[in-house]
Formats: structure tokens, C-alpha cells, sequence
């Protein structure tokens, strides 16, 4: 069967598609077609599978899937891709709200290459957690913005393993038995950070993660490192920002804007 698709970048994670609102994908083969697709070897090559789904209260539902098969509650970034791809096929104007196994998103087209995200509040927030990884010992801070991400504020940013100590705390026993996404920060000037992640699923450095850049911008705001809103600049080298309100220990408002492109359209075999 030959199935139309969309591959979109979004601050350098690529996404591949796929409008399933007649269900033609069925529920048991999601996990198995995304390993397929996102094959860079073998297929068309992606962090990820996207599916826009029918919505009972909302303009549509998106599954997200890594490359490795893996179920996800929400991507960021391709939280902003789906957005980018729904409103190519004519299924929104540039104002929408989608679900997402993490929650309720609102979302805007601000041009063919750049999308808001109104997300849902953060939870699990544990501040000054203590972890070994091999011959290091690292400081980190614990949020779940839609899927679990444990923020390390590091000096040497360029100089970091991300990889194998991405690798080793990805799979701690502390963050066990889910895992967490972990990723490596650096304050800089004029209210910006730098931020590296190692991304579960992935199991890879990717160039951006989206939730990842939303929790290091909260944590920053919470430690009174920057002020809202916080400028991100991803491994990528794509700028992108991000907003909340804190009020006391709640942390609301969260908005994260950033690039979301269709790079290419096709059609592939499944």
C-alpha cells in the first residue's frame, strides 16, 4: 500500500507525517512502521513518526512515535510540525488546539516557517538532584514537560560527552524505570541559553529537542539564572524562545515559539 507523506525539520529534528484521520494505520503497527520510515539508511530517514488522528473535542490528535519505536506523550518540536503539516492539508486555520497523550496543545502558524505552542503546565519538578555518571558527578534538576527531562547546568558545553554521559544518565537507576531525556545547559549573555540534549528514543544527540529546550528554559527561570522569556539556541545553531509565568513554586503559561518546515512531500510504500 503506497501512502502519502510529509517529512518536516523542525530546529533540526526531522519528522516524518502521515494524515491517519481514516485510520489506516492501525493502532498495533504504529511502533513498527516508525522504526521502518525512520531508517535513514533504508527509507526516508527521521528523529520520528507523527500522526494526525481524529479528535472527538479538538481539532485533531497527534501520536507521536521515536525512531526506535518507542511511544512518547508529546514532542515539542513536533508538537510545532504537526501544527505546520495540519494547517498545510487544510484541516485548521492558523489558529488550532490538538490533543496529545500529555495534554491539551493550542497552537499558531506565524509563517511558513515558524509556529507558537501554548503548552500545559510542567509536573515532577525536583530541584538539586545528585548524580554519578562514571567518573563524573553532575548537579541536575528533574521536570516532566509532556515526557521526562533532568537539566544539567555545565560550563564546558563544548567540550561535554553528550553521548555517553547522555547515555549513562538517560538510563539511571534514580530515573528508572521510564528513563529520562537529559540535557546539558550553558547561561550565556543577554538572557540566552545553549542547550545540548541527549534524547530517549532516539537514544542520540539530537540537534533540538523541543520539550527538552521548554524544561531548561523553566529551570533557569526557576533558579533566577534568566527571566521569561528565555532565548534558546539549539545544537542546530535555530533560535527559538520560550515563556511562563512562575508564581511562587507554579509554573504556568508556557510558551514555546520556534522553526517548523516542510522540507519535502512523497510518497512511500508501508
Amino acid at each position: 500500500m503506497n501512502m502519502n507523506f510529509s517529512k518536516l525539520t523542525a530546529a533540526g529534528n526531522d519528522f516524518v507525517l502521515i494524515d491517519n484521520r481514516d485510520n489506516i494505520i492501525t493502532e498495533t503497527d504504529y511502533s513498527s512502521l516508525a522504526k521502518k520510515l525512520c531508517d535513514r539508511k533504508y527509507s526516508i530517514g527521521a528523529d520520528g513518526l507523527i500522526l494526525v488522528e481524529k479528535s472527538i473535542c479538538k481539532d485533531f490528535k497527534m501520536k507521536y512515535f521515536n525512531s526506535d519505536g518507542s511511544y512518547a506523550a508529546m514532542c515539542g518540536n513536533g508538537g510545532r510540525s504537526i501544527a505546520q503539516f495540519a494547517y498545510s492539508l487544510g484541516i485548521v486555520n492558523s489558529r488550532m488546539i490538538f490533543e496529545t497523550d500529555a495534554g491539551v496543545v493550542n497552537a499558531e502558524i506565524l509563517s511558513y516557517d515558524r509556529v507558537k505552542l501554548d503548552l500545559y503546565n510542567p509536573k515532577d519538578l525536583k530541584l538539586n538532584i545528585k548524580i554519578e555518571a562514571d567518573d563524573k558527578k553532575f548537579n541536575g534538576d528533574f521536570i516532566n514537560t509532556g515526557v521526562p527531562h533532568v537539566i544539567i547546568f555545565i560550563d564546558d558545553i563544548e567540550d561535554i560527552d553528550v553521548i555517553k554521559y547522555g547515555k549513562i544518565i538517560r538510563h539511571h537507576k534514580i530515573f528508572a524505570p521510564e528513563g529520562t531525556n537529559v540535557n546539558f545547559v550553558k547561561v550565556i549573555q543577554n538572557n540566552t541559553l545553549l542547550v545540548r540534549t541527549y534524547e530517549r528514543g532516539v537514544e542520540d544527540e539530537t540537534l533540538a529537542c523541543g520539550t527538552g529546550i521548554t524544561a531548561s528554559s523553566i529551570i533557569s527561570v526557576i533558579k533566577d539564572f534568566t527571566k521569561s522569556p528565555v532565548n534558546i539556541i539549539a545544537r542546530g545553531g535555530d533560535l527559538l524562545s520560550a515563556s511562563l509565568r512562575k508564581a511562587g513554586s507554579e509554573i504556568n503559561s508556557v510558551v514555546l515559539e520556534g522553526p517548523a518546515l516542510i522540507a519535502f512531500k512523497g510518497t512511500v510504500e508501508i
